[in-house]
């Protein structure tokens, strides 16, 4: 799948109803471009192609290298929920085969258990200024970027997901990018979702199915998370073409 070349980074405050809108019209160019480039069993033996998914209005690039996103740099709260630990294993797809990408940066960015982003505007919220649950991490030799994060709450008209962005380098012109969501096993959000914090938000009607993005690839983008005594784990592989 190609990686497009970044565009400018800016910070994008509009509100969440519009940006939905907007989001509803571009995926079927987006899903277009990420079924054209899904590869088949006989080409792709080692890693998984997966579907590419809207950005969306809330990236932000702040240029947080760090493996634990929960809190704030600058009041160091962490946010509450349950702890997240999410590890992403890249790999180059070139020649029909796949190897560990080492140095490509990984940005990872997801709203609070109550539905909240850092750093934006919205209707029901103001948090510019804060910098909770967002970061980057550089993929090892082994291809590997490791967070940990608390499991995403939700908000009106989508179901709980994770974004992320991989990109050949942190920036300039040669830098190309990849960009979608992960989405969680029903069943086990709605066991996370019993629990405090996120049980003192009631009404979620968006489940997968019922999203509009999850319904263009976001079956290939779904995972479950194993549960310990930590929290929860999920590891996702993905397999990106720089060229």
């Amino acid at each position: 799948m190609p990686m497009n070349f970044a565009p400018p980074i800016r910070k994008v405050h509009i509100s969440r109803r519009h940006a939905l809108r907007l989001i509803g019209g571009a995926v079927a160019a987006i899903n277009r471009r990420g079924r054209a480039s899904a590869a088949t069993p006989s080409t792709m033996p080692s890693c998984i192609v997966r579907p590419e998914q809207t950005e969306g209005p809330y990236f932000v690039d702040e240029k947080l290298n760090r493996a634990d996103i929960r809190s704030d740099p600058l009041d160091h709260l962490t946010r509450p929920g349950a702890p997240l630990r999410l590890e992403f294993q890249v790999s180059r797809v070139a020649g029909g085969a796949c190897a560990p990408l080492d140095g490509a940066v990984v940005d990872v960015w997801h709203c609070d258990a109550l539905g909240v982003y850092s750093d934006v505007r919205d209707a029901g919220f103001d948090t510019r200024g804060k910098k909770f649950l967002r970061g980057y991490r550089i993929t090892d030799a082994k291809g590997v970027a490791q967070f940990l994060t608390i499991y995403p709450g939700w908000y009106a008209g989508r179901a709980v997901h994770i974004h992320f962005k991989i990109r050949s380098a942190i920036s300039g012109a040669r830098a190309r990018e990849f960009t979608s969501q992960l989405y969680f096993d029903e069943a086990v959000t709605d066991q996370v979702f019993k629990e405090a914090p996120y049980s003192g938000k009631n009404g979620r009607r968006t489940r997968n199915d019922a999203d509009f993005i999850f319904r263009h690839g976001g079956d290939q983008l779904l995972v479950t998370p194993t549960k310990d005594s930590l929290g929860y784990t999920v590891k996702f592989d993905i397999g990106v073409q720089l060229t």
